[in-house]
């Protein structure tokens, strides 16, 4: 069939998973027989009128930019940076940040009601006094050509070159920028993910709100003796930016593309940096666990630490305990505390971080969730209040059932994503536990992602 170009006016029906927009016509194929076609339009808004143009009409699913808005949604306002449009990173700055949050909170009430919980339990969503230049670490990648930029929305094999960024802080992008425009100057080729060769993969950069310290991540296929020009970066950073406390080298050969190391060389300063959450002090190395939003995370932790009502005299334990970033707060008012997680590096890290903050009352283990749980009842008897944080695909049915099966009187959950969230809590119901309150937190203005706490009861 030979490609075509066809335009449609077209409704925007909903959001889909990812924030952009979902909607499906019917058109004729060669045969004049009616087919359905899917679409995905980025940069859109719920219940617009676009106009699209659509190629190669025997697809099924097809995504397009729209080419003009008929209907503008009434909460629609200007980007606020110049590389919305291609740039993948944050896919609603044009919608007005107050109707941001009310889309995050029905987003939360629909999952919840999915699995039939009463969603009147969840409270609006906290959202941020100031939605910009929230974001302590960002990763950046190297196009073929040598550019830094961030991936193209929808094409990861396609890099677009910045020249600001709203999210990260005015330090952390000069020094980014400084550092692609030193591997334009010495010609560096970047990595090409197709035919896996090429010199620089990654940049990441990472500040800590509280202390003001950065570090710098550059990954890259060779060690740094090989690399042109590297001595005179290293000049720059340091007398340019006196703040960055960590510069790393990172040799990654894999072919995953990911911000990975095999090597770890430091190139000036330490191999970790300071940072503050809650008045204790952490150390971060280049792949710590963080939350990415220090002001909003500070929430979510006074949040869970107000729905636990924990006492002098309570045991606790906390799953999928990362660096500690809940366990020091909830260590000082509770008798004892057991973290749980299975990289052995944030265990490390975690025992680390409290005894550097004179935190005397917790036992971390490098365990999966389940064998870790048999562990602690075991040892230590019931929990009075268990907190977990799992990753974005939340906990799972065995590790719910399991917690489940722990009788602790309190659980409170921290979740990434709501819909693996209302899934493992719809586990928790067999054994008693009632749903009693979900308080959303946005950490991510400008993106359709949204975290929460939430608390559940024994009955």
């Amino acid at each position: 069939m030979t490609d075509l170009t066809e335009i449609f006016t077209v409704n925007i029906d909903e959001l889909n998973e990812r924030g952009l927009g979902h909607s499906v016509i019917w058109r004729k194929n060669e045969l004049g027989n009616k087919r359905k076609l899917t679409l995905t339009i980025p940069n859109v808004l719920p219940n617009e009128k676009v106009r699209v143009a659509v190629k190669r009409p025997d697809r099924r699913r097809w995504r397009t930019q729209p080419g003009e808005i008929i209907e503008a949604h009434e909460d629609r306002v200007v980007p606020r940076c110049p590389h919305f449009a291609l740039c993948g990173g944050c896919v609603w700055q044009h919608w007005d940040y107050e109707a941001q949050l009310i889309e995050k909170t029905n987003r939360v009430k629909q999952f919840l009601e999915k699995e039939n919980f009463d969603a009147r339990v969840v409270q609006n969503a906290i959202g941020m006094n100031e939605p910009w230049f929230y974001r302590n670490k960002m990763e950046l990648t190297f196009a073929v050509d040598g550019s830094l930029g961030f991936h193209e929305q929808g094409n990861f094999r396609k890099i677009i070159p910045i020249e600001t960024c709203y999210l990260m802080s005015t330090e952390m992008k000069n020094v980014a920028l400084k550092i692609g425009r030193w591997a334009k100057d010495y010609q560096l080729p970047g990595y090409n993910k197709l035919k896996h060769e090429g010199l620089l993969r990654h940049v990441m950069v990472r500040q800590s709100a509280a202390t003001g310290e950065l570090m710098i991540a550059i990954f890259a296929t060779e060690g740094p003796d090989q690399v042109t020009g590297l001595k005179n970066l290293i000049e720059i950073i340091e007398r340019e930016f006196p703040y960055v406390k960590s510069f790393l080298w990172m040799e990654n050969r894999l072919i995953a593309d990911r911000a990975q190391a095999e090597d770890v060389h430091v190139l000036s300063g330490r191999e970790f940096i300071y940072d503050e959450l809650m008045g204790f002090r952490f150390r971060l190395w280049y792949d710590t666990f963080f939350q990415t939003n220090p002001i909003q995370a500070e929430k979510l932790v006074e949040l869970a630490l107000d729905m636990a009502r924990v006492q002098p005299y309570e045991r606790m334990i906390d799953l999928f305990c990362g660096v500690g970033t809940f366990s020091l707060p909830f260590a000082q008012r509770v008798e004892e505390l057991i973290g749980i997680e299975i990289v052995e590096k944030s265990i490390e890290s975690a025992k680390r971080n409290a005894k550097d903050n004179g935190i005397t009352n917790t036992h971390f283990l490098a365990r999966d969730a389940r064998r870790g749980m048999d562990e602690v009842v075991n040892e230590f008897g019931v929990p009075d209040v268990l907190l977990l944080d799992p990753p974005r695909s939340g906990a799972g049915g065995k590790v719910m059932r399991k917690i489940g099966r722990t009788k602790a009187n309190r659980i409170i959950y921290v979740s990434c994503n709501p819909e693996s969230f209302a899934w493992d809590i719809k586990q928790l119901e067999p054994f008693g536990y009632t749903l009693e309150t979900v308080q959303p937190v946005d950490l991510f203005p400008q993106t359709h992602h949204i975290e929460l706490v939430a608390l559940l009861t024994k009955e």
